[in-house]
This record gives C-alpha cells, sequence and structure tokens, in this order.
C-alpha cells in the first residue's frame, strides 16, 4: 500500500487566519439619541447632568462604540465628555457603529504584523471561520503582504481561489 502524502502541508504554503487577529471583548453602542431634547438639540446643562448621575460602572470591561442614530448635530464635546466618563471602565472605546470598530481594532492589529517574515511566502488567507470579520481586514492584509509575497490565495490550503501571483 503506497504511503498517502500531505501535498498541501509539503507546500510550503502559509495560512494566515484574520480571526486569530480579532479583539475579545464584549461590543457595546452608546447612542446618544436618547439624551437629545426631542431628538435633535442637546442640551449642555442636562447632558452634564446625566454624565453626572449615570452609572459607568455597567460598561466595565467593553469596547464602546460611540454614535449617534439620530439626524442631529452633536457637538464634538459631547463625545469627549462621554468618553471621560467611560474611560475609567471601558476596555476600548471607539466613535463609531460596530462594523467601524471591528474595521478599526482589526486595522490597529494588522499595523503591528511584522510583515516581513512573509517576503517571498505563498500565502493563503482563511476564508470561512466562526466570527463575522470586516472586509476591510482583507483588504488591508492583502495591501499589507503584495509588496512582498511570491503569491496570494484566499480559502483554504487545499482549495484556494488565486488573487496576485508575481511575475
Amino acid at each position: 500500500m503506497a504511503e498517502i502524502i500531505n501535498k498541501v502541508a509539503n507546500s510550503g504554503i502559509v495560512t494566515i487566519d484574520l480571526e486569530e487577529f480579532y479583539v475579545e471583548g464584549e461590543r457595546v453602542l452608546f447612542d446618544i439619541k436618547p439624551h437629545l431634547f426631542m431628538e435633535q438639540i442637546l442640551k449642555e446643562k442636562d447632558f452634564r447632568e446625566f454624565i453626572k448621575a449615570n452609572d459607568w460602572s455597567i460598561y466595565k470591561d467593553k469596547i464602546i462604540g460611540l454614535v449617534c442614530t439620530a439626524d442631529a448635530i452633536v457637538p464634538t464635546w459631547a463625545y469627549m465628555l462621554l468618553t471621560l466618563a467611560l474611560e475609567p471602565y471601558a476596555k476600548r472605546i471607539i466613535f463609531g457603529n460596530l462594523n467601524e470598530i471591528e474595521s478599526i481594532l482589526f486595522s490597529e492589529k494588522l499595523n503591528a504584523l511584522n510583515v516581513s517574515s512573509f517576503k517571498d511566502a505563498r500565502i493563503v488567507i482563511k476564508g470561512c471561520g466562526e466570527k463575522q470579520l470586516p472586509v476591510n481586514a482583507y483588504v488591508q492584509l492583502t495591501t499589507l503582504l503584495k509588496p512582498l509575497a511570491k503569491s496570494i490565495m484566499y480559502g483554504e490550503p487545499c482549495s484556494t481561489v488565486p488573487l496576485y501571483k508575481t511575475k
């Protein structure tokens, strides 16, 4: 009987799984809309009273996205006051919705990646997984790898979509 050879394992292909870059932590949106007068105007005195009276400890260790879902002009300082109130408790505070939070968190992780180790590598960027990952993470990773990689593919090592190959 012939020995079974794992050609994928012997191919020298490097697999990058973006799920490994996922920042753990519960994501929560803080919408300023309920704190606007008639969902249109921010009254400074009322807002400052809310900031002082609110129990911010419920946001302990959470990743907070600051948003306003009302069609209102919210002064920048309002988000800054919220940030100051949340900072002692939150794991992270970001201005943006859940998609923007994910893009920012992945971007930071990818910017810290030492891509020089991928010089002349044949790379597969893993496609399927447990978590919904932002498309921006795939775009950014591709941009970082292209100047170095011999080839870039998407999917699984046994079934890939070729994306790039040096000439």
